[in-house]
């Protein structure tokens, strides 16, 4: 598996002990929550970034209470003639959504498989995706999720993730790719913390729906936007399992 083949299962890395203590415990809300569902694959940079930088507003100032967070690692995959997975940004992102897949089935909380999501994209910003066995550390994950993907699980999810995006309308365009309560935001997403407290009927409203930066801030922020669209596959190569 390449850059896969030597794990070392150590306690947060110095930059993830900030987001362990950000997430903490969270409460939970009995008000029917917002669905934020994003479609993303691993090495995207725009995707990493939107991760690391915007989504985690999600635990910030008590978002986290009204939304129910999905994370679906397969963005600009295709799937070949032959059953093997073929990926934007080559062999490694394959691999990195595969074992992502896994750890958001093993450990379905999401302020579990989130830090190891994190972890993994704060890397691939730092450039150094090939040290992501680090995260395994995260929570004290251990190699379950490696195991998922020898034993052919992670192959499972990633289809039925491929599945997933390919049934949706509007047809995905580009990653990050950003749905709320069945609302596609294509290029909004950055605004997405807006639409949340727009869907949301309960009340109180958290801090975060009380404190949205300014519609001028908003529109400076998508207007520097990039992101990674499909069919550009020409850096693309596969990976069997």
């Amino acid at each position: 598996m390449g850059s896969s083949s030597s794990f070392h299962l150590n306690p947060c890395i110095p930059f993830l002990l900030a987001m362990c203590l950000l997430l903490g415990p969270i409460s939970v809300s009995s008000t029917e929550k917002v669905t934020v569902s994003l479609y993303y694959e691993s090495l995207c940079p725009y995707c990493a970034n939107f991760i690391v930088n915007s989504l985690v507003k999600v635990f910030q100032k008590g978002l986290n209470s009204i939304v129910h967070l999905r994370l679906i690692p397969w963005g600009n995959s295709w799937i070949q003639s032959n059953g093997s997975f073929s990926c934007q940004h080559g062999p490694d992102e394959c691999l990195l959504n595969t074992i992502q897949a896994c750890a958001i089935n093993i450990y379905p909380n999401v302020n579990r498989h989130f830090r190891f999501v994190y972890c993994i994209e704060r890397l691939r910003l730092e450039g150094k995706h090939t040290e992501w066995g680090r995260c395994l550390g995260v929570d004290k994950m251990g190699r379950s999720p490696i195991d998922c993907y020898n034993n052919g699980r992670g192959h499972q999810l990633e289809r039925k993730y491929a599945e997933e995006t390919d049934r949706l309308k509007p047809p995905l365009r580009f990653v990050p790719w950003v749905i709320v309560n069945g609302h596609a935001l294509q290029e909004d997403f950055p605004n997405f913390v807006r639409y949340v407290c727009q869907a949301y009927k309960g009340r109180p409203l958290p801090e975060a729906c009380t404190s949205i930066q300014s519609t001028d801030d908003l529109l400076e922020e998508i207007s520097f936007n990039s992101v990674c669209y499909a069919g550009e596959h020409k850096n693309s190569t596969s990976l069997q399992h």
